[in-house]
């Protein structure tokens, strides 16, 4: 048992097949960074991007890997001598990928703040309800979850592969109950959270109303929480499984909410809260011949099962707890002070004008979607502060720490002289309150 690898560092030894391995691994080390970027998608600087996602697969995740996958790892079922007897089953990564990639956007949002207008106005009043900042175009949205939905199937089938079964069965059946599993767990989560939002919005309006974000994210929360079990438990808890990741997200979305927690995609509710479902269900619903299947031994199983073998063992259940718990407590002590330290050193948040204008123009030089408006008298002063300020592409915190600086125009936006009068008093008066909800 070992905390981390020892062999094969930058690929050496590797052979055709180890090749491959890591190219699989590499996509799900990328996608944990990926769940971060969405969270803190239209405020965060690039370099803050850069920087963690560095971290995030080069530190982090490789350890959580080695830890509940490799068999080296001391939580992995694949161990000699694995914890409690069964070590914690993660088929393909609910905790592994989406509860380290969750866990760290919940800690980097709570240190980044919301986007300018979500919960506070112009002068920094709280605001009776958030103001939605609805995505661009509902078509590209829901294409992007048919994208994801149709990648899973490359993520859980495969990963059931890579697991060596002592069972007489071909792991071709085993991926395809991976892949019948992920289908219906999907299918499930989508259809639950459209019409549970359907049911609320009908009862509290009048008006019955189809949402069909929530029927997308529903349907990723179902894949989500499928993941850690998706080769280990039947069709029908799979349908389970997902139903709940359904309500799990509505929940725990309008908690966020309610914290007023800006999350610009819900890629917390989605990962972090429904991978920790996923992996608790595995403790409940493994079944005995799935788990015999896959690893060979059926002596720890789901505690509902253990319940009909007249028996309380929940040493699966306790190891699946454990998971969690180990992944959450590593990204704390790696990710919280490291995004701390960004934000101390200005290199986390972009600067309020640039905000304003949008990252694609202040960051990328012009807008990505043709119909994206932005206020003339924005970009005008951005074009001034750029062409005379050196410092127009760090924030203001780092500006402030310049001996040079002049802390008047840092803490009055204003007072720089980047505006008129006119465009002043424009975006001090900024109508955050016109798009609200009902």
């Amino acid at each position: 048992t070992t905390f981390i690898g020892t062999s094969n560092f930058l690929m050496q030894g590797l052979n055709g097949s180890g090749y491959a391995f890591w190219v699989f691994e590499f996509a799900f080390a990328a996608t944990s960074a990926t769940i971060v970027a969405g969270t803190l998608a239209e405020r965060c600087q690039m370099a803050a991007y850069l920087c963690y996602s560095v971290l995030l697969t080069g530190f982090v995740f490789p350890v959580v890997a080695h830890a509940i996958w490799s068999n080296n790892g001391f939580l992995s079922p694949a161990n000699v001598d694995p914890f409690l007897g069964v070590g914690a089953i993660d088929v393909a990564g609910s905790t592994v990928v989406h509860v380290t990639g969750g866990c760290t956007a919940l800690f980097a949002t709570i240190i980044l703040g919301p986007r300018k207008g979500r919960f506070y106005d112009a002068r920094n009043n709280r605001l009776p309800r958030p103001k939605p900042f609805p995505g661009h175009s509902m078509a590209l949205q829901m294409l992007g979850t048919f994208i994801l939905w149709f990648g899973w199937y490359g993520f859980n089938t495969g990963s059931t592969l890579t697991i060596i079964s002592t069972s007489t069965l071909n792991s071709g059946h085993i991926a395809a109950l991976a892949a019948v599993n992920t289908t219906l767990s999907a299918a499930s989560g989508g259809i639950n959270a459209l019409f549970t939002t359907l049911f609320i919005e009908e009862r509290l309006t009048g008006e019955a109303k189809f949402d069909l974000k929530k029927l997308m994210n529903g349907a990723l929360s179902g894949l989500v929480a499928i993941t850690a079990g998706c080769a280990v438990v039947e069709p029908w808890a799979s349908i389970v499984i997902g139903f709940v990741g359904g309500w799990v997200y509505l929940l725990t979305s309008a908690w966020l909410l309610r914290r007023r927690i800006d999350d610009a995609v819900d890629a917390i509710p989605v990962h972090l809260f429904c991978g920790m479902w996923g992996t608790f269900a595995v403790g409940f619903l493994a079944s005995p011949s799935r788990v015999m299947d896959l690893y060979g031994s059926d002596k720890h199983v789901g505690w509902f099962y253990s319940l009909g073998r007249n028996s309380f063992d929940a040493n699966l259940l306790a190891a699946q707890v454990l998971c969690i718990l180990f992944v959450i407590g590593w990204v704390f002590v790696l990710m919280f002070p490291f995004f701390i330290l960004l934000n101390y050193m200005g290199w986390f948040r972009a600067d309020s004008l640039e905000e304003l204008v949008g990252l694609d123009i202040s960051y990328h030089g012009g807008q990505a979607l043709a119909g994206d408006e932005v206020k003339l008298e924005y970009i005008e002063a951005f074009n001034r502060r750029k062409s005379r300020n050196p410092d127009q592409h760090l924030p203001d915190t780092a500006i402030a720490r310049r001996p040079d600086s002049n802390i008047q125009e840092i803490t009055n936006p204003y007072a720089a002289g980047d505006l008129s009068p006119e465009e002043e008093a424009g975006l001090e008066a900024l109508d955050y309150s016109e798009d609200v909800d009902h």
